[in-house]
């Protein structure tokens, strides 16, 4: 059956950065509040991912004096986050042979939301399922199959493409192919049933 879908993973894939909460949030916190413990930064980012609170609460409850959370957040979004610029050359060479891009993401939705308009992903994906939107995180199978139902789509005509496997292997269980983006070149033997990949350019071989 033929691929009509793409779902790609946001941080990791989309972006260069896989482990964005320690490698980006939790220094800039710190950086701010020395006395926070890179635990309660990530205990607090996992129920804003999860929507249980909103962006500007989980800046308030980092406890950074002397700047509101609004600001907080455009400096840490605007200054930390930026796409692969590989990512879209071809993004567009795939939507013109015909294939649907999907984005499927753990983040905080209003994060999620500020992005992708200010790099233009909306005008890239035709659905973008977040898990602050939805109150499900990978590797959760329930955000997979939310994604089937909100494509009204066969799983065997999806590709999901994840830059850590352990959230691939739930989608591979519901019928979707996977594909684990290795930009890091951290693995050296493919799982079963897993294609691997270390670039963006590859899937125009791919597809």
């Amino acid at each position: 059956m033929d691929v009509e879908y793409i779902i790609f993973d946001a941080m990791g894939v989309v972006y260069p950065v896989g482990d964005d909460t320690n490698d980006l949030l939790i220094p800039f916190v710190q950086a701010r509040n020395s006395h926070i413990t890179a635990k309660e930064i990530s205990e607090l980012y996992f129920e804003a991912s999860l929507g249980h609170m909103k962006s500007t609460d989980f800046w308030r409850s980092c406890n950074i004096s002397g700047i509101s959370p609004n600001d907080l957040e455009y400096t840490y979004l605007s200054t930390c986050l930026r796409p692969d610029a590989a990512f879209f050359p071809v993004a567009e060479a795939l939507r013109k042979r015909g294939l649907h891009l999907v984005m499927l993401s753990n983040d905080v939705s209003e994060w999620s939301f500020f992005l992708r308009k200010k790099w233009g992903l909306d005008d890239i994906f035709e659905l973008s399922i977040i898990s602050g939107d939805v109150g499900i995180r990978k590797p959760d199978v329930e955000i997979y199959r939310f994604a089937l139902e909100k494509l009204k789509c066969n799983p065997k005509t999806c590709v999901f493409i994840d830059d850590r496997e352990r959230n691939l292997i739930p989608a591979m269980e519901l019928g979707i192919q996977a594909i684990h983006f290795d930009r890091e070149k951290s693995c050296c033997e493919e799982t079963q049933g897993i294609q691997r990949i270390i670039c963006f350019e590859e899937l125009l071989n791919i597809f």
